[in-house]
């Protein structure tokens, strides 16, 4: 009888021992998702889904939900959500131009300041608005060199390309004060008549494009495993890219965002384009240093609201624009140069304030775009709970993509019932698939929903991402 009281306590103890995925009870789960993990093989244990309805007390699904996960760019969420209260919905950067010199019947005697505050949607006709304003301030001559001061974010050495080797690919380009159309060219490939046509945007002369592309007929298949490109810097401020490999007939037209130089090189050649295009000279080059104390301001430009910038980020899961909006928390919330380090102090110092205790979160940058960045399931649903009583929660939910209708759920469960009744981030790396967010049900009740995980088959669980979906819109 002893034997046996103490090999059932040892039982128990081995049971509280044993990791999270051996504890959790696969019943919880639909019988739809099981199924659709186990077709793909998919162990359970690399899962964890929460699920609650918003005015519920407790979860109705809580699978392995406490285990730390990374999630890829649903990370987005909570940077974004952490933005939108502490900076606003109404939030603005500002760039400013300012002189250290005189200006004289069009010609400014002295350098031209370009102070950046890290607005993430300066894009290329934001710059030539603001430029156009400076010309019609009367300045046309600038007599000294074009001079960006990028000190509002501390500065970041880090390689572009040590993420997954792909140095050139704009989702990998690092934040910087003085952005400028995310540093983005965009080429698109367009099929001709005897050739595959190349048009860069900006279309740049300091970014030379070598066609070396063959037009090829039949289906289009996988056509960016057919296209490579090699790039090559000839001076400080010219680089050559040469597109070779295949583009078939049937691709039409199709686009690619490339990074090709450092940001400030990337500002200096836009600069000189539009100003030139404007009828002003600049007979400087470029530096990069501080505003000095006794320079005078010419004029600035708002950026639109963080609510809007929101948007653009959780639609489209821009990585760029989460890490600008990143830093600016942190410059805002402990000062300047802003480091990614205080973003993520000055985050979990806000979720403390609500109460929200995430012992396990893990952040790098803020965009998802990381090996590094870990949260759990439970942890990313009670955020979703707790912004749905936030007075930021129109924004917040507006700005995600809506099932089948548009950003980067456009293309998903397009003639199911939950169609158009679901607000989802998705999250997508080698290894990790994930998805969180409000779903509708056909009662008209709101759930908050997260699906994580964390294998080398993670790819292969969209069938059970879509089946949890269509269960909880079909709850009684």
């Amino acid at each position: 009888m002893r034997f046996s009281v103490h090999f059932l306590l040892l039982c128990a103890a081995l049971c509280w021992l044993a990791p999270t995925s051996a504890r959790a009870d696969a019943g919880q789960l639909p019988v739809t998702v099981v199924k659709a993990l186990q077709a793909e093989a998919v162990p359970l244990g690399s899962v964890s889904v929460f699920l609650q309805r918003v005015d519920a007390a407790q979860a109705q699904i809580n699978y392995q939900a406490n285990v730390a996960l990374n999630p890829a760019s649903s990370m987005k969420l909570l940077t974004t959500y952490a933005g939108l209260e502490l900076l606003g919905a109404a939030y603005r950067w500002r760039t400013e131009l300012l002189t250290d010199g005189v200006l004289n019947n069009g010609v400014l005697e002295g350098n031209l300041f370009v102070k950046g505050n890290g607005d993430p949607s300066l894009m290329a006709e934001d710059f030539w608005r603001l430029l156009g304003n400076l010309r019609q301030l009367g300045v046309k001559d600038i007599r000294g060199d074009l001079v960006l001061d990028r000190s509002y974010f501390a500065q970041n050495d880090t390689d572009p390309g040590a993420f997954d080797g792909e140095l050139y690919r704009a989702y990998n380009a690092l934040p910087s004060a003085t952005l400028v159309n995310l540093k983005s060219t965009s080429f698109r490939f367009e099929a001709g008549a005897q050739q595959v046509n190349i048009r860069p945007d900006p279309d740049l002369p300091e970014i030379k494009v070598i066609n070396q592309l063959q037009l090829t007929q039949g289906d289009c298949p996988d056509w960016r495993s057919q296209l490579n490109y090699k790039v090559r810097n000839q001076t400080a401020e010219t680089t050559e890219i040469t597109f070779s490999g295949s583009f078939a007939v049937a691709c039409g037209e199709k686009y690619l965002d490339l990074s090709l130089q450092d940001d400030a090189t990337y500002t200096f050649n836009l600069f000189r384009k539009i100003w030139q295009q404007l009828g002003g000279n600049l007979h400087g080059q470029l530096r990069l240093a501080s505003v000095p104390y006794n320079a005078s301001k010419l004029m600035d430009q708002s950026s639109i609201t963080l609510a809007d910038v929101v948007r653009r980020i959780n639609k489209y899961s821009n990585n760029l624009m989460a890490r600008q909006l990143f830093l600016t928390i942190a410059a805002e919330r402990a000062g300047v140069p802003a480091t990614e380090a205080n973003g993520d102090k000055a985050i979990h110092d806000w979720l403390a304030s609500k109460n929200l205790n995430f012992p396990e979160l893990v952040l790098e940058n803020g965009s998802g775009l990381s090996r590094k960045e870990r949260i759990s399931a439970q942890h990313l649903g009670e955020l979703l709970l707790a912004a749905y009583a936030s007075p930021v929660m129109p924004e917040l939910m507006s700005s995600l993509p809506v099932l089948a209708v548009d950003g980067t759920a456009e293309r998903r469960l397009q003639e199911s019932a939950v169609r158009g009744r679901a607000h989802l981030k998705t999250g997508s790396l080698s290894g990790v698939r994930s998805l969180a967010g409000y779903v509708l049900d056909a009662k008209g009740r709101r759930w908050v929903v997260v699906f994580m995980v964390n294998h080398a088959q993670a790819a292969a669980t969209k069938a059970a991402q879509d089946a949890l979906l269509d269960w909880v819109y079909q709850q009684d």
